[in-house]
């Protein structure tokens, strides 16, 4: 049985991968700041709960102990712990940009790093590890969100973290994947009412239980030679996001003259292909 930690858990897609988790038999450590509701997804899926700030670096080490410490070993980490402040950039406040970063990429960041400590001398000491990490990236960070500027940036942090973790942790048995998830959670059903609400009949496509299929694939033995990536999940529909790519260049073979760059840069932007719109734009 798989180990696993899931971040965020309490409510939303947590929640929903909590249950899709202990379904397919995991052994669960499940965290989040909300210790009451916390508590009751772990009773119904017999888990372990450690309620806390994802966000503190030494509790975040705390966490990845208690897996160990519970199950013998740490197999998958999911980092799923958000919060957003929408606001507009000339609306922009210092504190709420603070707490959307600390909690949507350094919350990421803490877990993901003492997992791999964990990963690394389990790997150094001769054992085959197959580890998995899957980060909870979003449409805003891949696309841009207007009125989601903090949000936006967290998230794109989030796929750039899992590029670059994915190429350093490979040589220890581990990989690193992102999913950009559409669902109804606590942070969409507000701000997205009218797309977000569950239908009388028929397939509920925002159901967040849609998302959690594919992130206990991930977090599985089969997915090993997935790494790097970042997948897009609502629904029934599975996609795999391209990134940035290198695009043509033109080499003058010496420094340019600002007067000379307008056309050469209109004509590079004539090839390349249109960059996707900005949700809400």
């Amino acid at each position: 049985m798989r180990s696993v930690i899931v971040t965020g858990a309490a409510q939303g897609l947590g929640k929903a991968h909590a249950l899709a988790f202990a379904a397919a038999g995991a052994r669960l450590v499940l965290n989040d700041l909300d210790a009451g509701a916390l508590a009751e997804v772990a009773a119904h899926t017999g888990a372990v709960a450690f309620p806390g700030d994802i966000a503190d670096w030494d509790f975040a080490a705390a966490l990845v102990g208690k897996a160990v410490a519970e199950h013998g070993r740490l197999d998958a980490l999911v980092n799923n712990a958000g919060l957003a402040r929408d606001r507009m950039v000339v609306n922009l406040a210092e504190d709420e940009w603070d707490a959307v970063m600390r909690v949507n990429l350094k919350g990421t960041a803490a877990p993901l790093r003492h997992a791999a400590a964990h990963w690394r001398a389990r790997a150094k000491a001769g054992e085959d590890v197959a580890a998995r990490v899957v980060n909870t990236t979003s449409g805003a960070g891949l696309m841009g969100s207007v009125g989601q500027a903090s949000y936006s940036a967290a998230k794109a942090g989030i796929a750039a973290l899992t590029q670059v973790a994915a190429a350093e942790l490979a040589r220890y048995g581990v990989t690193v994947n992102a999913i950009a998830p559409s669902a109804r959670t606590a942070m969409t059903e507000e701000v997205f009412a009218d797309a977000m609400r569950a239908p009388d009949a028929g397939f509920d496509e925002m159901d967040p239980g849609n998302v959690s299929p594919l992130v206990v694939w991930l977090a599985g033995a089969d997915s090993g030679d997935v790494t790097g990536r970042v997948f897009e999940v609502s629904g029934g529909r599975v996609s795999v996001a391209g990134g940035w790519q290198h695009g043509e260049v033109r080499d003058a073979g010496r420094r340019w003259h600002p007067d000379e760059l307008g056309p050469v840069v209109r004509d590079l932007l004539s090839r390349a292909p249109a960059p996707a719109a900005v949700y809400g734009a």
